[in-house]
């Protein structure tokens, strides 16, 4: 354990004696926030969002920071972590693991019953985390679906838990009613043999606790971009700050999406929507003009939250620090900030990149233990060269290609109809449509999957 000079805690807010808790994945090794809760009367509390002060212990300049900027964020592969700064930083000295001092950095919120937030207070800090819990136990709790066996789950924990998911259900619902996205998609998870190799694909879905987590941390990550916005320097500018924005999405795919769901009369399956939603947003990014998120539907928003594993919420730390709380560290020129602000966006996408291929990777080699195997999915993509099938079960998926459709005949492909029709019959393989494939080949090398085509519900033009 390392003990934290008496000198710096005598400089933060001690909240060691508030109760706090954690809630991450069961696996997770490095535990960037925590929540403390404390009720100040029947109609209002106070509720902390602390985040690991990372940058008490990073300083601009030394090698740990060039490395870690250089990386930009922490990289999340099937089977390992790339992580963003040292193992002894991420896993320990910064985690917030319960019964041990930690030094954070946190929004204070007192908050009514109806979650209106009354006031809050940027500051530095200490706590002590009273409980580390997993998703699954908050669920556990949220959903009052205890056995009596759970020792853990103590009555400040029970009330702790359900008053902060109350109040982010409020937090949620008054997002949506603005018009926030609430798309939300699985994740696919592999289990691992002893050498490496997939033995089962599983899935895991947001539920209430995921929920919870996420409203109390844009909670945060707003209301920090607001301070940081309503400052006012001479000439009425604000100080060069990062802003993670969201553009409006592409309205060419927006009207494509709305065209299909018009010509398919209301059938088009949910997940298929989905897709070309997603398909049609802009990519957040990170920039020092703020023009917004439009996913979230928030007028000013930053990342703040979780320093251990992106940059641009340890360089928001450090400006943070320079502007609110003690007018020392460092302010970067906006053209300094701008370049950062490009790096750290195309560091994320490379990772995000990176991820995905790793997923890829791992899909294939699954795939390559069921060759010759016939399996049912429907058709998530359309290109010029074939369509890719997403199977049910596993949902892997893999490439039916053109030159193995309508063999002897001329495909035409409708990119607006988001189908491949033949030219000399009234075949016609179009997005959402139900098909039967047999797994002819897998390459985890280059993460590809192969499908012949068994049989298929053929549409007529």
């Amino acid at each position: 354990m390392n003990l934290i000079d008496r000198v710096e805690i005598l400089r933060r807010r001690d909240m060691r004696d508030v109760f706090t808790l954690t809630i991450d994945p069961a696996d997770a090794k490095d535990f960037d926030d925590a929540l403390s809760f404390a009720k100040e009367d029947d109609d209002t509390y106070q509720v902390g969002v602390h985040i690991a002060d990372v940058s008490h212990y990073v300083k601009p300049g030394s090698r740990t920071d060039d490395e870690a900027y250089q990386r930009g964020t922490s990289i999340y592969l099937v089977d390992r972590v790339l992580p963003m700064l040292p193992e002894w930083l991420c896993n320990d000295l910064c985690s917030l693991r319960p019964n041990e001092d930690k030094l954070t950095m946190s929004v204070i919120f007192t908050i009514d019953k109806c979650a209106r937030v009354k006031k809050h207070k940027l500051c530095r800090t200490v706590i002590r985390s009273n409980a580390r819990l997993n998703y699954d136990q908050a669920q556990t709790i949220i959903a009052g679906a205890e056995s009596g066996n759970e020792e853990w789950m103590t009555p400040e924990l029970r009330e702790a838990i359900m008053t902060l998911y109350r109040l982010s259900q409020i937090l949620r619902d008054e997002r949506v009613a603005k018009g926030a996205m609430t798309i939300e998609q699985d994740e696919m998870r592999f289990r691992l043999d002893e050498h490496g190799h997939p033995i089962d694909i599983y899935f895991e879905h947001p539920n209430e606790a995921h929920h919870l987590i996420e409203e109390w941390m844009l909670l945060a990550n707003r209301t920090v971009a607001q301070d940081v916005a309503s400052i006012r320097k001479r000439g009425g500018a604000t100080p060069p700050f990062i802003y993670r924005v969201h553009d409006k999405p592409n309205e060419d795919k927006l009207n494509d999406l709305a065209l299909l769901e018009q010509k398919m009369g209301g059938a088009l399956p949910q997940e298929v929507r989905n897709i070309l939603m997603i398909r049609a947003q802009a990519k957040a990014v990170y920039a020092t003009k703020n023009i917004g998120h439009y996913g979230l539907r928030f007028e000013h928003y930053t990342h703040f939250t979780s320093p251990i594993r992106r940059y641009p919420d340890l360089i928001v730390h450090r400006l943070l620090t320079k502007y609110i709380l003690t007018g020392k560290g460092e302010s970067l020129p906006i053209e300094v900030l701008d370049e950062m602000c490009t790096h750290l966006s195309e560091q994320e996408q490379a990772a995000l990149q990176a991820e995905r291929e790793s997923v890829k990777m791992y899909q294939a080699l699954w795939m390559e233990d069921h060759i010759g195997e016939e399996m049912e999915g429907y058709i998530c993509s359309v290109t010029d060269f074939g369509f890719f099938v997403r199977l049910d079960e596993s949902r892997c998926e893999g490439l039916v290609s053109i030159r193995k459709l309508c063999p002897g005949e001329y495909m035409i492909y409708e990119e607006h109809g988001f189908a491949l029709r033949s030219s000399d019959s009234d075949t016609r393989y179009a997005l959402g449509d139900r098909v039967r494939v047999k797994v002819a080949k897998a390459d985890a090398e280059k993460g590809q999957i192969d499908f012949d085509l068994i049989e298929d519900k053929e549409q007529k033009i």
